[in-house]
């Protein structure tokens, strides 16, 4: 196992005072951090699986990520700010510190928060919902390491967020 590292999240929230739904992952794994980018691994699902709950084909490079999500007005952060953790193991996390999500929600009129996997709605429900008072849907991750999880499972899943977004 890697050893574990003191990291302070390398890259800012995605929004705009449009967006009306929230995506919080737990922390950028290291190719994410790498592309200063959310669900950069190629083999995380994540853009697949938001693409075929809209609808949509998956968008592939980063500015068209930006694009999807202004498009379809979902904003995208992550619960932590700062971790210590070993490699990209959810389970190493130590010393969480959470993110401020009070600029989002002041900016955006954001109908309904989602995390991604167990560990983002863990640290979600102890650090940020006793301050914010705001509830989230927990959400299966779309990270490799769930292989548990068909494409076709995690887009029934994650059909909440279309029924968020798409209702008139």
């Amino acid at each position: 196992m890697a050893e574990r590292e003191h990291l302070t999240h390398p890259f800012g929230p995605l929004y705009d005072e449009r967006s009306r739904v929230l995506i919080l992952g737990s922390f950028p794994s290291p190719k994410s951090r790498e592309q200063a980018f959310f669900y950069g691994h190629p083999r995380n699902r994540f853009w697949g699986v938001i693409a075929a709950v809209l609808g949509e084909d998956a968008p592939s490079s980063v500015e068209q990520k930006r694009a999807f999500c202004a498009r379809n007005r979902i904003a995208l952060w992550d619960v932590l700010s700062e971790v210590e953790i070993a490699g990209a193991s959810d389970a190493s996390i130590k010393n969480p510190v959470a993110n401020d999500l009070s600029p989002i929600l002041a900016a955006a009129p954001i109908e309904a928060i989602f995390c991604t996997g167990s560990t983002s709605g863990r640290y979600y429900r102890k650090l940020i919902e006793p301050v914010l008072g705001v509830p989230a849907t927990v959400l299966p991750s779309t990270s490799p390491a769930n292989a548990a999880m068909t494409f076709e499972r995690l887009v029934d899943a994650y059909q909440p967020i279309a029924d968020v977004l798409l209702r008139k």
